[in-house]
């Protein structure tokens, strides 16, 4: 599906002049309408008539330890505030949902269940997101107009979630770089095993799957409690052991190189210095090299 590439204006109005409050997100030129609602605010929106139309929405919970994921549950509804209101008292891990309607009120109960189908197919391919369903969605059989429409508003809805805080429909690695481009590619070869390659994203550093880690760590590592993200890893099966071997059973994104570095080489690590490209240059410098190149371009 195409869409423009120019630049977009996505104005919020805070409904309680409160950024953690309610949030009303609307996109120019589109007939969608986005709003965030906290759990506790659920109540407060039984004035909204658009929220008793047809909708698509989500529900949002945190993750419970520092190597879960975070929860979603995708569903679809013909009076989106009293299905918001019947979660309030069936479903407990939620704490905000997203609900995303038609302004003109052009979708039916068809569309919102292609939605929702194709919208759950989404979000478990990019699998940022531990999927609180327990069926998975129907997808409606609509027209073949119907259904470019439905995947155009799917476009829409992609921008105004990542917008909202919320990449559940977002792979770690685009155009699944992990297996095709060298470009972005880093790696570190390290002692006792470590054997690992990489890439920088918005949200941190992804440690690609098959990576290789060290099968020790070194005392001083073990003695400053470095090691808690490490073997929360390995307890989750994040980290797998093969024969003698530790593997990332899938790609993990961590916070910064550095994170990602220590698990790896199992020992206090700088990941700006340890991470190279396939030249053998360490992040640092291509980081520099970067903003030079950017600063030239200005100029």
């Amino acid at each position: 599906m195409y869409i423009s590439k120019y630049g977009k204006t996505i104005k919020l109005f805070l409904m309680d002049s409160a950024p953690d409050g309610r949030v009303v997100c609307e996109l120019s030129n589109w007939t969608g309408k986005a709003y965030r609602i906290p759990r506790g605010k659920v109540k407060d929106c039984s004035d909204r008539e658009d929220l008793r139309s047809t909708a698509v929405y989500l529900l949002f919970g945190k993750p419970e330890t520092s190597t879960d994921k975070a929860k979603v549950y995708i569903g679809e509804a013909e009076n989106a505030y009293l299905r918001l209101v019947s979660h309030v008292s069936e479903k407990e891990f939620w704490n905000e949902a997203v609900v995303f309607i038609s302004k003109d009120e052009n979708l039916n109960k068809a569309h919102i269940k292609y939605l929702e189908s194709r919208l759950f197919e989404i979000a478990n391919m990019a699998s940022r997101y531990d999927i609180e369903n327990s069926n998975t969605p129907t997808k409606s059989s609509i027209s073949e107009s119907d259904r470019a429409e439905m995947e155009e508003f799917i476009e829409y809805i992609k921008i105004l979630i990542n917008t909202l805080g919320f990449k559940v429909f977002e792979p770690l690695i685009k155009q699944n770089l992990s297996n095709n481009s060298d470009d972005e590619k880093l790696y570190i070869k390290a002692a006792r095993g470590a054997n690992a390659r990489g890439q920088r994203t918005s949200d941190g550093f992804v440690v690609f799957c098959n990576s290789e880690i060290a099968i020790d760590t070194v005392k001083s590592y073990r003695e400053k409690r470095l090691n808690k993200l490490r073997d929360e890893l390995i307890e989750t099966e994040i980290i797998v052991k093969v024969e003698d071997k530790l593997f990332f059973k899938a790609d993990y994104l961590f916070s910064s190189p550095s994170a990602a570095a220590m698990v790896i080489m199992g020992r206090s690590a700088n990941g700006l210095l340890e991470w190279k490209d396939s030249s053998g240059k360490i992040l640092r410098d291509i980081e520099k090299q970067e903003i030079i190149k950017a600063n030239e371009q200005i100029q």
